[in-house]
C-alpha cells in the first residue's frame, strides 16, 4: 500500500514516513499543497496523509479539489489547527479523520489502520493461501499458524504476489510496488528480496516460481 504525505514541516514527515515504512508501506512525501495536488492527480495512493497548513496551497484546497476529481481515497488530516470550526471544516470538506499536532506515532499508525480498512471498500483485509495468511491492514503474515519474520520490502512483495495469486508479476511491477519517489531498485536488488521471502515461505508450501526472463509467479496451493 501506497502513503502519501503532504507536510511542510521536514522533521515531522520524517518521523511518519519511518514508521510507516517500518509498518511495510511505500511512503512519498511532498512539501506543499501545489506538489500535493499535482501527485494526487497522476499517481494512485491508498491514504493522504494531509497538513492543512501547506505553502502555496493550502490543505484545504487540495483536499476540495481532490473531492472535486471524484476520489474516495482516505484522507487522514494532520494539523495544528485545533479548533472545533477547523476540525469541522476539514471533515465537511472530504476529511475521513483529523488528528491534532502533538500526537502520538502509535495514535497516527492505528488511525492509518482504520482509514486503510475502511479503504478497502468490503474487500477481505486478511487473505488466505493454502498455509499461508496475510493481514493488509495489520501488516503482518502467519505461516502454518507462526508469525513470519518479514522486512518491510518482503511485506511488499508478499502482499503484491497475493493480490495476483497464479500469475505472472513482472520485475517492472516490483520496481514500481516497491519504490518510492526519487528511489532506485536495481532488478538484481528484486531476486534478492524474492529470494529471501520464498526461503522464508517454503516450509509451508508456498512456492514462488520463477520464469525465466519474465519474472516471478505465487504458485496456487494444490489443496484449493
Amino acid at each position: 500500500m501506497r502513503i502519501l504525505i503532504a507536510e511542510d514541516d521536514a522533521t515531522v514527515a520524517d518521523a511518519l514516513r519511518c514508521a510507516l515504512r517500518q509498518s511495510g508501506y511505500a511512503v512519498d512525501w511532498v512539501k506543499n499543497g501545489s506538489e500535493a495536488n499535482a501527485a494526487l492527480d497522476t499517481t494512485p495512493f491508498d491514504l493522504l496523509i494531509l497538513d492543512i497548513s501547506l505553502p502555496k496551497l493550502c490543505g484545504f484546497e487540495v483536499l476540495k479539489r481532490l473531492r472535486a476529481r471524484n476520489s474516495r481515497l482516505p484522507v487522514l488530516v494532520l494539523t495544528a489547527l485545533d479548533s472545533v470550526d477547523d476540525r469541522v471544516r476539514g471533515l465537511d470538506a472530504g476529511a475521513d479523520d483529523y488528528l491534532a499536532k502533538p500526537f502520538q506515532l502509535a495514535e497516527l499508525a492505528a488511525r492509518v489502520r482504520a482509514l486503510t480498512r475502511r479503504g478497502m471498500s468490503g474487500a477481505p483485509t486478511l487473505i488466505r493461501h493454502g498455509s499461508l495468511s496475510f493481514d493488509q491492514v495489520g501488516r503482518s503474515a502467519e505461516l502454518c499458524g507462526s508469525r513470519l519474520d518479514l522486512s518491510a520490502r518482503e511485506l511488499s512483495l508478499l502482499e503484491l504476489f497475493l493480490q495476483r495469486p497464479g500469475q505472472l508479476v513482472d520485475k517492472d511491477r516490483f520496481v514500481e510496488h516497491l519504490c518510492e519517489w526519487g528511489e532506485e531498485v536495481s532488478t538484481n536488488a528484486i531476486e534478492v528480496y524474492v529470494h529471501r521471502l520464498r526461503r522464508k515461505l517454503e516450509p509451508g508450501g508456498v512456492t514462488i516460481a520463477t520464469v525465466r526472463g519474465a519474472g516471478y509467479r505465487l504458485e496456487v496451493p494444490t489443496d484449493i
